[in-house]
């Protein structure tokens, strides 16, 4: 369904304080988007598992579209050798002028560090990727992943840490107009997310399975303030590409860099 550029602000602001006021529930709150034998829904719709094997992935998307929010979920990534899988996790509009925010896990080797790769969209030009590690291991507990948008920037934020802020300016273009769903999915990417297509998936390990819970939307002026020094703590620790600094690829500076 083609989600309208004209949303009001009235209506946008009626979606997400309707979520914020029912739990969250996967079978009320969710639809199936792929491969629906892989993804089961607990009893009562509190948690949510996506499966990939070798013949295919599998994902969900939410029912209700978003403008602007403090939007969450708690995540436990695939344990193990997860090398060659790409769990998405992303609020998107879709259409060839979609507006998209991305997290993208990309699986390891058993015993190495899952990056995060995050990916910003705006009228359907995106190339700004940045990678982080992550500072613990996201497979042996809940995790909460979080978009903080508003009218004037946008955070990604991991257990309430900023990873990455981008700040609406008059220099570049912003995402402010389309309304986006959350999606999320889990599928084969070994021909680039495990070290750049060196590592590929062994499938002696499927099924490879991600775990969702708590789904939570509020207004992003009721989210916790977010802390500025633990972004710059996060970006000196544990960044490991940023397109801004790639000169090959951008040899004159992105003005979303400035």
């Amino acid at each position: 369904m083609e989600r309208s550029a004209t949303m009001t602000w009235g209506v946008a602001a009626l979606l997400v304080i309707a979520a914020a006021n029912v739990a969250a529930n996967f079978y009320q709150d969710f639809e199936i988007t792929w491969s629906p034998s892989k993804v089961k829904i607990a009893p009562g719709g509190e948690q949510l598992q996506l499966l990939l094997d070798s013949s295919s992935g599998s994902g969900f998307k939410s029912k209700r579209d978003y403008l602007f929010g403090s939007i969450d979920m708690d995540i436990q990534l695939v344990p193990g050798n997860s090398a060659g899988t790409v769990t998405a996790y992303y609020l998107s509009s879709l259409g060839a002028n979609h507006d998209e925010l991305d997290f993208e896990f990309l699986g390891n080797e058993t015993g190495q560090p899952y990056i995060v790769q995050t990916n910003i969209f705006v009228s359907g030009v995106g190339g700004r990727e940045q990678r982080h590690y992550l500072w613990f291991d996201p497979t042996v507990g809940f995790h909460k992943y979080s978009f903080r948008w508003s009218t004037q920037d946008i955070f990604f934020l991991v257990d309430g840490v900023p990873i990455r802020h981008f700040k609406k300016s008059t220099a570049y273009p912003y995402p402010e107009r389309q309304p986006m769903g959350l999606y999320s999915s889990l599928w084969n990417g070994d021909d680039w997310a495990t070290r750049g297509g060196l590592v590929k998936i062994d499938w002696r390990y499927a099924p490879f399975v991600a775990s969702y819970r708590n789904f939570r939307v509020v207004p992003a002026s009721a989210a916790p303030p977010v802390d500025l020094s633990k972004l710059a703590w996060v970006n000196r620790n544990y960044m490991v590409y940023n397109y801004c600094t790639d000169r090959p690829r951008y040899p004159t500076t992105p003005p979303d860099c400035m």
